[in-house]
């Protein structure tokens, strides 16, 4: 183990007075002062904290104390490796994430396999990624990926699931898995073995993806859907029934343009008692009645011992794109067909250029009867940069209509002009506010879905905690309020840590010290301003960014600042703050701790508002 990378024994003791106290339990917010040593929260008292030697002393007056934030659903599994500290994360107040997600993991597999399972579906670049996996790759074993973040200065706290398609290749072989065949009764039980050992490890638990968007890139097997899509029911259920029997947790998600296979999750869920976890619940644009439907299903399963969530992010989703290169043309066979030739331009050209082609396009483009999330709506996608700038700011409609010809002619002559250089951005969904607020108050709900460390340069949510603590603000000013600011910390800190099982999202004395300090003066509009940033240690790729860092004044991990007045610490990316996070391998006794301390809390509370009150 690299010294230099462990965690500091003698660890700055850390004195915070008068700050508004947020413990993630919806105990109301009280004025509290924290004393921090050894990484652990040593003392939490009603009274300031004298000043002792060698401490470093931070006033917390006008500010909220909150646990870190959870991300319950990034992607990364390879940032990781070259970016430990995660810092666009770690900025915003995010101290623990979830990698592993959607059936994809680095933990099993060669450096090329792992890479083409990413490189697409996420859209992380096929050139960064290889030669860093061949390099970073050290690891074969599920319990080798584990420890490997021993030896990785991480700026947060790590958990991870066990993909599915990362296992089914490693056992069936790559070629092999990106096929319907079965595996082999030897194979099918090695499969088992490994899902087993990765939650006796400490994973999360299983994800597994059947969404047909989603497919492999590289040059080898391009254009083929991930492995975990091949796997017949079948073969997912034998998975399914061992997370269920091991009281783990099963990430999913289904195929999101048709949406009947989220009433299997629904069933099981509700049959197996299986803890499920499904992207996503969203108001989209494409279909305005969703928000409100499966709601109502989930609550049934929930009724009759189901234990069901949706992921749902509370904010809305807009998405940016260049040229044609976005995920959502993976949903009709015409878009995908132009992203097999996302680095070859003069085939895409040519495809595009062909009159076959664009009927196709626009048969599927136009269909009403098509399953879809994306609107398919070129009125709502306006142009942000082009090397034409007269047509920046104009939509592809309004183009169009100056062109004299079709909204799909005129985005495919666009496409075929300029290629990846002209830029446009829409809304998916969630732009309407009290639809929004129906969804993130809903307890059908886990918040989450960020996508974190994918789809760099189309989305940036790696704020959404704080977006959520601002929606929920803006409803009091408002005189409307959705739920109390303590149940909104709560919803982005400690529900999610104890539904998945894990030890994070609860200040009390004693637990591992990692903090929020929030300006709630700065949960303004400046959460919503967004930028691209190159990443240095990406070969300069840029991504899509929101930084608000005055919302943010102290971000603290294991006990030592990492981030404070807009800047990373100098420990940050060469000492390990942050560590791999096991989930309890049994659940229900997890649980059942948490609600006795809850209890024991929900009376401590109370018999502090008795004091509150006397003293008044």
């Amino acid at each position: 183990m690299s010294a230099n990378h462990n965690v500091d024994e003698s660890q700055q003791t850390l004195i915070i007075n008068n700050g508004l106290l947020f413990d993630g339990t919806q105990a109301k917010a009280r004025i509290r002062h924290l004393l921090i040593e050894g990484g652990k929260i040593t003392r939490i008292s009603k009274e300031p904290i004298q000043a002792m030697q060698g401490a470093r002393m931070v006033d917390a007056s006008g500010k909220w104390i909150t646990p870190g934030f959870i991300d319950i659903h990034t992607h990364y599994d390879a940032e990781v490796e070259v970016m430990p500290e995660l810092p666009e994360s770690l900025r915003h107040g995010v101290t623990t994430i979830f990698m592993g997600s959607c059936s994809l993991s680095a933990a099993l597999g060669s450096a090329e396999d792992v890479t083409d399972m990413f490189t697409r579906v996420e859209a992380i670049p096929y050139d960064s990624l290889l030669p860093l996996m061949k390099e970073k790759k050290t690891w074969q074993t599920l319990e080798e990926y584990r420890d490997h973040f021993e030896n990785l200065p991480l700026g947060v706290n790590v958990a991870s699931y066990v993909g599915y398609s990362a296992v089914r290749s490693h056992v069936m072989g790559f070629e092999r898995s990106l096929t319907k065949q079965k595996p082999t009764a030897d194979e099918m039980k090695q499969i088992l073995g490994l899902i087993e050992e990765g939650i006796d490890l400490g994973y999360l638990g299983l994800s597994i993806n059947t969404n047909f968007w989603d497919k492999v890139g590289g040059n080898r097997f391009r254009s083929q859907l991930l492995p975990s899509s091949y796997a017949s029911w079948s073969e997912l259920f034998k998975c399914i029934r061992l997370v269920a029997r091991k009281d783990s947790s099963l990430q999913c998600i289904p195929n999101i343009s048709t949406k009947y296979e989220v009433f299997v999750y629904l069933a099981l869920s509700m049959f197996r008692r299986l803890r499920v976890s499904l992207v996503s619940l969203m108001d989209i644009r494409s279909n305005r009645s969703i928000y409100r439907v499966l709601p109502l299903f989930s609550r049934i399963a929930n009724l009759v011992r189901g234990k069901f969530r949706y992921q749902a992010l509370p904010e809305l989703f807009d998405v940016w794109s260049d040229g044609i290169d976005l995920v959502v043309f993976e949903e009709f066979g015409a878009g995908s067909r132009a992203l097999d030739y996302e680095d070859q331009v003069e085939e895409r050209r040519k495809l595009i250029e062909s009159k076959e082609y664009r009927r196709w396009f626009k048969r599927q483009w136009r269909n009403p009867f098509s399953p879809r999330v994306f609107h398919r709506n070129f009125g709502l996608a306006r142009i942000v940069d082009c090397p034409d700038e007269s047509l920046v700011g104009k939509t592809f409609s309004e183009i169009a209509k100056e062109r004299k010809q079709s909204t799909e002619d005129t985005f495919l002559d666009l496409v075929y002009q300029y290629d990846k250089a002209i830029r446009w951005h829409t809304k998916v969904g969630n732009d309407r506010l009290k639809p929004l607020q129906k969804i993130v108050s809903s307890n059908q709900v886990l918040i989450g879905f960020s996508d974190a460390g994918a789809h760099l340069r189309n989305m940036a949510h790696y704020n959404f905690p704080l977006r959520m603590l601002k929606l929920v603000q803006d409803s009091h000013k408002a005189g409307k309020p959705l739920m109390s600011m303590e149940k909104a910390v709560w919803r982005v800190s400690k529900e999610l840590a104890d539904w998945h099982g894990i030890a994070a999202g609860h200040i009390y004395e004693g637990a591992r010290a990692d903090l929020v300090i929030i300006d709630p003066k700065h949960l303004d509009a400046s959460l919503e301003q967004i930028h691209e940033e190159p990443m240095e240690r990406f070969k300069g790729h840029e991504r899509l960014v929101r930084r608000n860092d005055s919302t943010v004044p102290y971000v603290i991990v294991g006990g030592t600042i990492a981030f404070e007045a807009g800047k990373f610490t100098p420990v940050v990316g060469k000492k390990r703050l942050g560590e791999f996070l096991k989930a309890r391998t049994s659940s229900e006794a997890g649980t059942r701790r948490f609600e006795r301390k809850e209890a024991r809390m929900g009376r401590k509370d109370a018999l502090e508002r008795k004091e509150d009150a006397a003293a008044a």
